[in-house]
């Protein structure tokens, strides 16, 4: 048997609870990638971060550090032009030793324009100025000129702090900007992921309640003794496994229902013989036939009569199960009108609603339908006899047809006890007889009804009782007007 899905192509796993392992892992799916995306995001983010804030934080040491260099550069240069002193200049070499190395390290990291173009113009300046301190400076206003020029050294050396604590604000800026692209990128990943999860899971929960429902189907139609139809359920193994366990048990309720049918049609047949010659010696000896009778023997006699009829009215009745099985599905359709059937059926009842004091009731509307005649005679029938047999003395039956758009409703009720809450779903099962008794003089069979239900479910129709209708047992037939035969 193939277990292909026939919406998706995909192969069904082959346990219920692999299905269901199958579906929160893909649920989940999309969630768990948004997380491995977001670890990435905020990896590389902290990263980028650490790299930013390092190089910014190099730049600013090596500025500061350049700014001490030029300032002490210029104290030397200060004291040599004035005290002439040449150990001066051999401080001022060291010192300018650490600015070439300073500015040298400077210009290996990823500096900005602006920053690189300061930093040169700062080393060009101290390279002028150097060759100027090596020359003589006799003059006053040559050695002032010198002074002035260290001191645009020094405003030079600041501006390349400058840029340097600018770098840092940009980067803190640019640090900021990527973690708010970040953040809309996760939070669009995160709502795209959200109705994903939410497709995948109504997906699953249709693929996990498929089968689910063919199961729960197969049993009430097992339950309702509806046994034509085959069982097949598509899902995992193990519930195809109970599928064709329960194909199995349609299987064998099938061949227990012909058993049971040829069972009864014999028995009826078999037992209708010696019935019929029983019947007969009783009325016989009733009437005095063979002799006159004292009173005792009369009693007698009487009770085997009445007796000898109540079997015959059952084995009649399992006669007439047995026809009304073998003619359920064969309908002969024509147009009738339900109203003048239900006309027909009470004329049929006048005498023993007469004879009991009922009080008939009707509201009939013309309602014409595609149907057979006969079966659909027996419904209404086995219903108002049905009322007939559970109304008291004096009580009211009440009769209705009412014609819909597109189905027409008969309903007949009663004055009697009513129907039972927990009896009302059984009540149309076969040999059913509910708890609460009748006011007639004859015990039912409990096929009347069952017969009218196959009956109306043959037309595709619907019976039921109707609760809230009390007190009394209230029946609601609705059958559908073919209009396309109509």
């Amino acid at each position: 048997m193939k277990r292909n899905f026939e919406f998706t192509g995909l192969r069904y796993p082959k346990s219920f609870l692999k299905l269901l392992l199958l579906g929160f892992v893909l649920v989940s799916l999309p969630l768990i990638l948004v997380l491995l995306n977001a670890a990435a995001y905020v990896d590389r983010l902290t990263s980028q971060s650490q790299a930013a804030v390092e190089q910014a934080a190099e730049a600013a040491r090596g500025s500061r550090v350049l700014m001490e260099q030029v300032t002490a550069m210029e104290r030397l240069a200060r004291q040599y032009l004035i005290l002439g002193d040449a150990s001066l200049l051999t401080d001022y070499a060291t010192v300018r030793h650490s600015f070439k190395q300073t500015t040298s390290d400077m210009s290996l990291l990823p500096l900005d324009e602006s920053q690189l173009r300061e930093l040169n113009r700062t080393i060009d300046k101290e390279q002028d100025l150097f060759a100027q301190l090596g020359g003589k400076h006799d003059r006053r206003d040559e050695r002032r000129s010198l002074i002035e020029g260290y001191v645009e050294l020094s405003d030079l050396a600041n501006n390349v702090l400058k840029q340097s604590n600018l770098l840092i604000d940009r980067e803190i800026e640019n640090m900021g900007a990527q973690a708010r692209r970040t953040q809309r990128s996760l939070l669009w990943q995160l709502a795209a992921s959200i109705p994903l999860g939410v497709l995948i899971a109504a997906l699953f929960a249709f693929l996990i309640a498929k089968p689910i429902r063919q199961l729960d189907h197969a049993i009430r139609q097992l339950g309702d003794a509806e046994f034509a139809t085959g069982i097949r359920v598509r899902g995992p193994a193990d519930l195809e496994y109970l599928g064709q366990r329960l194909e199995w048990l349609r299987q064998r309720l099938v061949e227990l229902e012909e058993q049971k049918t040829k069972f009864l049609h014999r028995v009826s047949h078999e037992l209708k013989t010696p019935l019929t010659a029983l019947r007969e010696g009783s009325e016989l000896l009733a009437d005095g036939s063979s002799g006159a009778l004292n009173r005792q023997q009369s009693e007698i006699a009487e009770i085997l009569r009445h007796n000898s009829l109540q079997l015959q009215r059952l084995i009649e009745g399992l006669l007439g199960y047995q026809q009304a099985l073998d003619s359920v599905n064969r309908l002969e359709l024509r147009t009738v009108d339900a109203s003048e059937l239900a006309r027909e059926v009470t004329r049929a009842h006048k005498l023993t609603l007469a004879a009991r004091n009922i009080d008939l009731q009707l509201q009939l509307e013309p309602a014409w339908l595609q149907a057979d005649a006969e079966k659909l005679r027996v419904v209404l029938d086995n219903l108002v006899s049905n009322a007939v047999k559970y109304s008291p003395e004096g009580g009211i039956i009440s009769l209705e047809v009412h014609a819909g758009a597109d189905k027409i409703a008969i309903e007949v009720g009663d004055a009697g006890p009513g129907i039972a809450a927990e009896d009302r779903e059984r009540v149309f099962e076969w040999f059913f007889q509910g708890k609460l008794g009748h006011q007639g003089p004859v015990k039912g069979s409990g096929l009347g009804l069952a017969i009218a239900r196959e009956f109306v479910l043959a037309h595709r129709g619907s019976i039921e009782v109707i609760a809230e209708r009390a007190p009394g047992a209230h029946f609601r037939v609705s059958l559908p007007i073919q209009r396309d035969q109509a």
